[in-house]
């Protein structure tokens, strides 16, 4: 008899890649990130469904070990803490998809999907463009000043708790979301609790 062995808590890419065959992979990714390109056989449960999708990830950790994967390792770690707190081990992806390509490993990407920038990228954008925007703003109305240390405060709170509301709300745009081809949500649920 065989005996199953947690996995580590990060795993490099040539580790995970060793044994992706015993993984549940779950990419945490907005699904136009994942669309953009994922680890071979990967499921997507975004990380702000996570919770809906505890029951069904309880399920696929019963039958083998879970890897979390995102773009760069912040978004799976987060993941596995959350999957963790209630009693499900998961394993993360050191450097994400990113450090995953680098090495030369394959990726899936759906015919004809269009790649995203990254969700780290789109929020550099959106933070320097709201900042700028006050400081140009509050040359003309000294209150726009506000707005630079609104965002400058929400990006050290960032920081700090290692959550990202802009991220979160940027997710949810029409060109985060996914393409016609992807798996619908209810889909993957189900086959992660096959």
């Amino acid at each position: 008899m065989t005996t199953r062995t947690a996995p580590t808590t990060a795993l490099t890419p040539e580790q995970a890649a060793h044994r992706l065959d015993e993984f549940s992979v779950v990419d945490v990714r907005s699904p136009g990130e994942y669309a953009g390109g994922h680890l071979p056989g990967a499921h997507n449960v975004p990380l702000d469904r996570l919770d809906e999708a505890a029951d069904a990830l309880t399920a696929a950790a019963a039958r083998g070990p879970l890897l979390l994967v995102c773009a760069t390792g912040n978004r799976s770690a987060q993941g596995c803490a959350r999957l963790r707190a209630r009693g499900v081990e998961a394993a993360t992806l050191e450097g994400g998809t990113s450090a995953w390509a680098a090495a030369g490993h394959s990726v899936e990407r759906p015919a004809g999907a269009r790649t995203p920038w990254p969700m780290d990228r789109q929020v550099r954008l959106a933070a320097g463009s709201l900042v700028a925007l006050g400081f140009l703003a509050g040359r003309a109305w000294r209150p726009a000043h506000w707005l630079s240390g609104a965002v400058g405060a929400g990006l050290v709170f960032s920081g700090v708790t290692g959550t990202c509301g802009m991220a979160t709300v940027l997710a949810r745009l029409p060109h985060n979301r996914a393409a016609g081809s992807a798996v619908p949500f209810e889909e993957t649920l189900t086959r992660l609790a096959g």
